[in-house]
């Protein structure tokens, strides 16, 4: 199971080495990304002097790296403000939403044609615990596996090209998913959706596969237009 999101920046010191930049990079976007940015306590201002004390380094990489960062749309360095961790308005959110459809609506054709029986089986196995009412009962455990389950998705239809793309979207598609999850009964219906999906990828009925995907993607969607007010 993944370790909950948090609404603070979670680090370890690094060590020093020749490829100190590189490792400064990556521990700052792993954290920026197992983040729960939408979270109404989220901790968004970085500090460059708190962040060198997290990480036993100097400020000067530091620096490099949230540069970089801002380039990949994860921080937004305010002259005289800050450096901030980026949240997307409610129309970014809405346009995200419709792009992860198609991508993992093609997702889950490519799973029907890729993927193994055993593979196909780990997706039904991320549900079993979750019967007899006990989704509302253990909504953190659902809403990990529901956003496991669609990383699954993206996996296993074996495309890097498609999985590289929708990285680019998941630290926001993940922290809508997990704000929303225990909205408006969402969480049961989610798993409807799931088991409906699970049963076309293992038919490998790889048109109704697509379209039960995106469509409950896109389900995500109206709930953000019509009840997401926290973004507006």
């Amino acid at each position: 199971m993944s370790p909950p999101l948090t609404a603070r920046l979670e680090m370890q010191p690094i060590e020093a080495d020749t490829s100190l930049k590189g490792r400064i990079y990556d521990r700052l976007k792993h954290a920026i990304t197992a983040m729960n940015i939408y979270a109404e306590n989220a901790e968004l201002r970085l500090d460059e002097r708190q962040l060198a004390l997290k990480l036993a380094t100097s400020r000067t990489p530091i620096r490099e790296a949230l540069a970089r960062l801002e380039q990949e749309g994860l921080v937004q360095i305010a002259p005289r403000k800050g450096v901030f961790i980026v949240r997307k308005s409610k129309a970014e959110i809405l346009e995200m939403i419709m792009v992860w459809a198609a991508l993992e609506g093609m997702a889950a054709r490519l799973v029907t044609e890729n993927a193994s029986d055993s593979e196909i089986a780990s997706l039904r196995q991320m549900f079993t615990t979750f019967r007899n009412g006990q989704v509302r009962a253990r909504i953190d455990e659902y809403s990990d596996a529901n956003v496991r389950f669609h990383q699954a998705i993206l996996t296993l239809g074996k495309c890097a090209l498609l999985r590289e793309m929708a990285d680019h979207l998941f630290v926001h598609m993940r922290s809508i998913r997990m704000r929303t999850i225990g909205e408006s009964n969402r969480a049961n219906r989610s798993i409807i959706d799931h088991l409906h999906i699970i049963e076309a990828i293992e038919a490998r009925d790889a048109d109704l596969a697509e379209q039960l995907v995106r469509e409950h993607t896109l389900n995500l969607a109206n709930h953000v237009r019509e009840n997401v007010h926290y973004l507006d």
